[in-house]
């Protein structure tokens, strides 16, 4: 166990261990990422889960690590380490390695914190560590538990986009909560011991042009993070559900998601030199069934447009971001298959990406009856053109909204005063 001071002084006395399944999961067993997890390897999700005191009032680190051991004996493909195979293409090796656990504590109370509504400290509450650039060594998924002088606690999930999207992240998390209510999840059958796409000697055959959705990177190698060719800053902002409602009425059309990407990519335009951005990706929930216990699955497209956005009706930009999505999974697909598995591409900023999370059981997490008070979540290795994510607000306003955009520096205040003055929602 190590011990650590942050310099700041808000979080201090930051302690690392180690936790994976309570039994060995086997010899030789692999788990092989889809060509959309590869694509989406450069990305990190980060979430933070607050809980009051009450929730876990003398309630022991071990006694926290203890239903963790289980959890993991189902998600055994999240405490393994990457490699790769002779073609380069990354896999991992389930050898039972572990999660990285992070234990801290903080000078503020709950309270203090969460009123100071900065984005930007939310930062100090979970992991900021990528994969690479020894790979062998790195974890995909660690978990920050950080105390609050006034007994309140925050976990917070930091997870390799490569295992799996948002909803994937989500159901992991909520999982833990079953185990924690008593659950004994079955031990996971038809565990894979021999590597299929990685050996494949298949070539794709017909031309692929890359989709408008990715952009290719710098080789990374195995350090698995883009450099952004510009400061970005993540900051926040609370719709509520009055506010939404009279949002929704201006723009005539009755859905949170649509509505607010059609205000903020309208707003976005005018803050930025140019007619555009005439395209922008989204991100939301597929509705096809998941196979498997994680993935990336959701639905990747892109939206575009001729005319100016700055000049559009919003109203218009919204039932485009309803109706007119280009559906480009496949064609990711086919991009990242050319390649072997070993593109260095982005998805997150390679255009403006609005990333819905409707349908997400954000506060399913429940410890012994407790839920979370509050939960964030934010997107690192995010590209230059930046991105949007819509979630839910909390159960007291449950048709609020919270949007998280992480944007160029610059382009920060000129944005909340554009959406101050023009839809009153900043």
């Amino acid at each position: 166990m190590v011990s650590s001071k942050l310099e700041d002084g808000l979080i201090y006395n930051i302690k690392l261990s180690s936790v994976g399944p309570a039994r060995v999961t086997g010899q030789d067993v692999v788990y092989e990422p889809s060509n959309m997890d590869l694509a989406m390897k450069l990305h990190y999700l980060r979430g933070i889960y607050y809980f009051d005191s009450q929730t876990f009032q003398d309630v022991t680190i071990y006694k926290i690590k203890e239903p963790i051991f289980i959890w993991f004996n189902y998600f055994y493909m999240t405490n393994g380490r990457f490699r790769r195979a002779e073609s380069g293409r990354p896999y991992i090796k389930c050898n039972d390695c572990g999660a990285r656990f992070i234990e801290a504590q903080c000078d503020k109370t709950l309270e203090e914190w969460l009123e100071m509504k900065d984005t930007s400290l939310e930062k100090l509450l979970v992991s900021n560590q990528v994969l690479g650039p020894e790979l062998a060594f790195s974890p995909p998924v660690l978990i920050q538990h950080t105390k609050f002088k006034c007994g309140g606690i925050s976990l917070g999930l930091s997870w390799a986009h490569v295992l799996g999207d948002v909803f994937s992240a989500t159901e992991f998390w909520n999982f833990l909560g079953k185990v924690v209510g008593g659950y004994q999840p079955p031990r996971p059958l038809n565990l894979a011991h021999s590597l299929t796409k990685a050996n494949s000697t298949q070539t794709l055959q017909k031309i692929v042009e890359d989709p408008l959705s990715i952009k290719r990177v710098d080789p990374v190698e195995d350090h698995w993070i883009a450099n952004a060719s510009c400061k970005l800053e993540s900051f926040s902002i609370h719709v509520s559900a009055s506010k939404l409602a009279h949002l929704q009425s201006r723009i005539g059309i009755q859905s949170p998601f649509e509505s607010l990407c059609a205000i903020i990519w309208q707003s976005i335009s005018r803050i930025r030199d140019g007619p555009g951005p005439k395209v922008v990706t989204i991100c939301k929930k597929s509705e096809e069934k998941k196979e498997g216990l994680i993935g990336n699955t959701q639905v990747i497209g892109v939206v575009k447009v001729d005319d100016s956005i700055r000049e559009a009706n919003p109203s218009e930009l919204a039932r485009l971001i309803k109706n007119e999505i280009i559906d480009e999974r496949l064609k990711i697909d086919e991009a990242i298959e050319k390649d072997h598995g070993v593109s260095d591409v982005i998805v997150y900023g390679a255009n403006l990406t609005f990333v819905s999370l409707e349908g997400v059981d954000l506060y399913g997490f429940d410890w012994k009856g407790h839920r979370p008070k509050n939960v964030s979540y934010f997107i690192d290795g995010v590209g230059d053109a930046g991105t949007v994510l819509v979630l839910p607000d909390r159960p007291n306003d449950s048709e609020g909204r919270i949007v998280t955009m992480t944007l160029p520096e610059d382009e920060i205040m000129k944005l909340n005063n554009e959406l101050n003055n023009e839809w009153s929602i900043a």
